[in-house]
Order: C-alpha cells, then sequence, then structure tokens
C-alpha cells in the first residue's frame, strides 16, 4: 500500500512538471511570436578583442545594466550585428555608435532600436558597445577603427559591400563617430594582423546631436572630462576637436539637432558642417527648432517623421 500511494505521488509530481514545462514552453513561444510580430531581432554578438586588449580603461567593475538596458562601466567591446531581410538587402551597413556622455551607453533608443529602423531600410545594423575611455582617450576610438576593420573583413558573409559601410553617433557617440570620420586609416599593407590590413574610413557619417569639439567653448564638458580628464592637454583638446581634423578625405555626412538643445550645443554641428563645406564635403544639416537633446528614436519627438522620411532618402541616394 505505502508503495502503491508514493507511485501515485510520484505521477502527480511528473504531470505537474510536464504541465509547468508545457506551460513553458507555451509561455515562450507566444513571446517569440509577439517579437516576429513586432518585427524584432535577436542580434549575433561578437567579441571584438577575442583575444584580449593592450590598453586596459582601468575600470572594476564591468558593465552595470539599467532597467532601460542602458550600459555604464563597460570595459568589454562587442559587435551586435542585425541583418536585414536578404530579399530587401541593399548592402549597406552602419555602425552604429550610442551616446552617454563617454560614461554610459543607452543602447535603447540610441542603439539596438536604430538598427532595427536600419534593418527596415535593408541596411545592416551594427551596434558598437565600446569600451568607457575612464580617461584613456584612445581607447573608444581604437574601438571604433577595429569595429570598421572587422565589418569590411565580414562584408562577403553578411552581404555587405564593403564600399557602402558608413558610421552613425548620438550625442558623445557622435564625437566617436566624427573621430573614426577624421582619424582613419585606409589600411596597412605590410600588418600581420589581417584585419588591420583593412580599411577602417567610413564611406558615410550619420551624425544625431553629436559632441564633435573639445574646445572650452562648444564642448559637452562631461563628455571632455571623461575622455580627456580634468585638465587636458592643449594638444589633445585640438586633436579630438574633430571640425579642426576634416580633410579632402572626409565622409559625406548627414547631421541633424535641435536648436534649443541644452546639453550639446548646436553650435557642434553647425561648425563641423561649415569645416566640411569649406574642404567641398558633400553635407547636409537639419536644424529642427525644439527637442532638447537626446531623443534619438523616441516616436514621440515631434520631428521623428521628418528626419527618418529625410535620411531614408538621403541612404537611399548613396552608391547611385
Amino acid at each position: 500500500m505505502f508503495i502503491f500511494i508514493r507511485l501515485i505521488n510520484c505521477r502527480i509530481r511528473m504531470f505537474k512538471a510536464v504541465k509547468m514545462k508545457r506551460l513553458k514552453f507555451l509561455l515562450l513561444s507566444f513571446v517569440l511570436g509577439c517579437a516576429m510580430l513586432a518585427g524584432a531581432q535577436t542580434p549575433e554578438v561578437f567579441p571584438l578583442w577575442p583575444q584580449g586588449v593592450k590598453e586596459n580603461n582601468g575600470i572594476k567593475v564591468d558593465r552595470t545594466v539599467d532597467d532601460q538596458g542602458g550600459i555604464s562601466n563597460n570595459s568589454t567591446a562587442e559587435l551586435l550585428v542585425f541583418h536585414p531581410d536578404p530579399a530587401k538587402n541593399t548592402g549597406k551597413a552602419v555602425l552604429i555608435c550610442p551616446g552617454g556622455g563617454y560614461t554610459y551607453l543607452a543602447m535603447g533608443y540610441e542603439g539596438e532600436e536604430f538598427a532595427q529602423w536600419l534593418v527596415k531600410q535593408g541596411i545592416t545594423g551594427i551596434v558598437l558597445k565600446y569600451r568607457m575611455p575612464n580617461q584613456h582617450d584612445r581607447i573608444p576610438m581604437t574601438d571604433a577603427l577595429r569595429a570598421m576593420k572587422w565589418i569590411r573583413s565580414r562584408s562577403e558573409e553578411w552581404g555587405i559591400d564593403p564600399a557602402k559601410v558608413g558610421i552613425a553617433g548620438f550625442s558623445a557617440g557622435g564625437h566617436l563617430a566624427s573621430t573614426l570620420a577624421t582619424h582613419f586609416d585606409q589600411g596597412k599593407t605590410k600588418a600581420t594582423d589581417s584585419l588591420e590590413r583593412f580599411s577602417c574610413r567610413p564611406d558615410f557619417t550619420i551624425l544625431f546631436y553629436p559632441v564633435i569639439s573639445m574646445q572650452e567653448s562648444l564642448t559637452h564638458k562631461g563628455s571632455q572630462k571623461a575622455l580627456l580628464g580634468k585638465t587636458p592637454a592643449p594638444e589633445k583638446i585640438t586633436d579630438y576637436s574633430n571640425e579642426l581634423q576634416i580633410t579632402a578625405e572626409t565622409p559625406k555626412t548627414f547631421l541633424v539637432h535641435s536648436d534649443d538643445d541644452k546639453g550639446v550645443s548646436v553650435q557642434n554641428s553647425i561648425v563641423y558642417y561649415q569645416a566640411l563645406k569649406k574642404h567641398n564635403i558633400p553635407a547636409v544639416m537639419y536644424i529642427f527648432p525644439t527637442g532638447g537633446h537626446g531623443w534619438g528614436l523616441r516616436s514621440d519627438f515631434e520631428y521623428y517623421p521628418a528626419w527618418t522620411s529625410l535620411l531614408k532618402k538621403w541612404l537611399e541616394d548613396i552608391g547611385k
């Protein structure tokens, strides 16, 4: 009798376990189905430095993630790759640098959401989780340079035209994007590291309310301090004031900013645009009257329909 009761109890537990597994399976299927209906996509994730890095940013606790998916104290660089439908693939790709004052990565509306928007346009969206500088100024730029070479090395595999790879940046990420646009190399043909043989010059640049300058009259002080320290050397200020680093090789640029931006002065976009035109670089700039700072992919931004339409057309015209 005792054995019979134990057998019944065992079968009841098994039934409950199977029922729970099935419930979990149905819940997972529902969530995935909703994600597919919403057009969500799980990206491929690649470590940018699988063999380790030469320079450490000195941050002790790596990656604090908040409830919005934003990341503080990032010390590990990764690429998040969002692929378009092969039937709609244009062959274009954009490396995305989220903003956050060089202390934080706004991975949502300035990262993955923009990548998803690009995917809908048939463009591969690649979010760069760059390392925070923690006053080690070359670390973010080193990550961005490497990421562009990485993308071109995988261009055939990912269905990308290596001559149609651009970079986008928001706020401090815009500083990083414009730094790459003015500090690139065309590839080191004799490098023993095969990745270093690829060019890291962007073919085009997209800048949202960017920090451009490190000059005192223009810069965002928080970004300047995080990148260059409390008392930056004059040569560092000049080198990272990207409006001063433009040459005839700087790529074509799309700029968008709000006139009432209190976080990053609109003068950053204006001086960059003026410097581009002095060098006869194709560029467009749209300054909206309101919106403040940090609107990214927020659909409640009044001019969201305007800037997305303008950027969509600009991207379509690339390569024609």
